[in-house]
């Protein structure tokens, strides 16, 4: 199976910072100004990852972005192939509604949405919310959640009398055809049962290859115990560029752009957090971190700077692109079938992806070509057009925030 490359909807803003839900400081002389999350420049973002081939584009969720609901629907119109993985919270919205709004998307687009489903797993963003669960609780809805959903897209009405959810007689107007697929993530042992189960394709932040390998190792067996076959997915960034040297020189301008107060507090959030994949994250740069970009290189070209001050996937592939090419290579023949890539600006760094470590992988047989593709969901949707302009080539980061994947 080749491998499908998807990008990622800046719905927080963008720049050529590590940038969240707030604005970045503008520096005279430097390229560093907050690019917020308006309709025009998502549709940008989106329509560039058209045209360059992205197969899906992840729309997050979270107190600190737009949503997603609404972002993909504005969106699917000013797009012609591309796909929406729109990410939301189960429990936020009744199961029957939740499925209801899914089919009429997924019919609204010609097929081209697939669903995210993010437990959560920071309690302060849950509470903000009004949703009071324990971590543990919350999977277990989750599955009740999923259980109710996947039975409304067959078709057929469905009763049920749950732990958190009692339902007489729930159906939607017209099953979804084809069904969205559900990507689902967490790393406890509460959501790993929940992927087993429920999940089209599990998805897990970047760790280094072995231990990203040993996680969906175990996802493969309880779902093998279900009778149930997965694909698995791995959320990464991107720094590529035409040399090694010029892809770390941006890890250097990222870490310039941070103080060590920035760090700490952003660190000691992160270890705080309930979110097993969070701590699985933090773990991976706090203590090995000496001021020096290469230090938190965890494994050859998997850099961990991001994580420092950005909630969620914290790491990044880096090298030139042919190094760049390689790693994914590593993941894709350690398991994985689905990449969620992203970048600061997302605008410039979709470019250098497509533009340089696509064609390698094309060629290796990893990815198919852009022209040559069919299935969904399998390496193998797309769309054709010309890559564009070059990225510019300056970048820096700033700010942390909690994110969904």
């Amino acid at each position: 199976m080749t491998a499908a490359i998807h990008w990622f909807l800046p719905t927080s803003g963008d720049g050529r910072t590590v940038v969240g839900s707030s604005h970045a400081a503008t520096t005279p002389g430097t390229a560093q100004a907050f690019r917020a999350p308006t309709l025009d420049y998502l549709t940008d973002v989106a329509r560039t990852a058209d045209r360059l081939g992205y197969e899906a584009v992840l729309t997050p969720t979270g107190t600190w972005c737009e949503d997603a609901w609404l972002t993909t629907a504005a969106l699917l119109r000013e797009t012609q192939r591309l796909h929406f993985l729109v990410a939301f919270r189960p429990g936020l919205v009744s199961p029957t509604l939740a499925a209801q709004m899914a089919a009429t998307l997924q019919r609204f687009s010609g097929g081209r949405v697939r669903l995210n489903v993010v437990t959560g797993g920071d309690e302060s963003e849950q509470r903000r919310f009004g949703d009071w669960l324990e971590h543990d609780e919350r999977y277990a809805r989750t599955a009740e959640f999923l259980a109710v959903v996947r039975g409304l897209f067959s078709g057929e009405p469905l009763d049920l009398d749950g732990q958190h959810y009692r339902i007489r007689d729930g159906r939607v107007p017209v099953p979804p055809d084809p069904a969205p697929p559900i990507y689902f993530g967490g790393s406890s042992e509460a959501a790993l049962p929940v992927a087993a189960e429920h999940a089209d394709v599990y998805l897990t932040w970047g760790e280094p290859p072995a231990q990203a390998k040993a996680k969906i190792d175990r996802v493969r067996e309880l779902a093998a115990e279900r009778g149930r076959t997965l694909r698995f997915g791995i959320r990464l960034h991107t720094i590529s560029r035409d040399s090694s040297a010029e892809a770390w020189g941006v890890t250097e301008k990222f870490l310039d752009a941070w103080s060590p107060e920035q760090v700490a507090a952003a660190q000691a959030q992160f270890r705080s957090s309930s979110s097993t994949g969070q701590q699985r994250m933090a773990a991976l740069n706090g203590d090995r971190f000496d001021g020096r970009s290469r230090s938190l290189e965890v494994h050859p070209g998997l850099w961990a700077g991001v994580g420092l001050v950005r909630g969620g996937a914290g790491t990044s592939l880096v090298g030139s692109h042919e190094e760049v090419a390689d790693l994914v290579q590593e993941y894709h023949e350690a398991g994985f079938d689905e990449f969620v890539l992203s970048g600061y600006p997302h605008l410039e760094e979709a470019h250098w992806f497509a533009e340089g470590v696509r064609p390698i992988l094309d060629q290796r047989g990893v990815t198919r070509p852009v022209g040559a593709r069919g299935a969904v969901g399998q390496g193998d949707q797309g769309s054709d057009g010309p890559a564009g302009a070059r990225p510019a080539r300056d970048e820096a980061a700033l700010r942390t925030h909690s994110v969904a994947f």
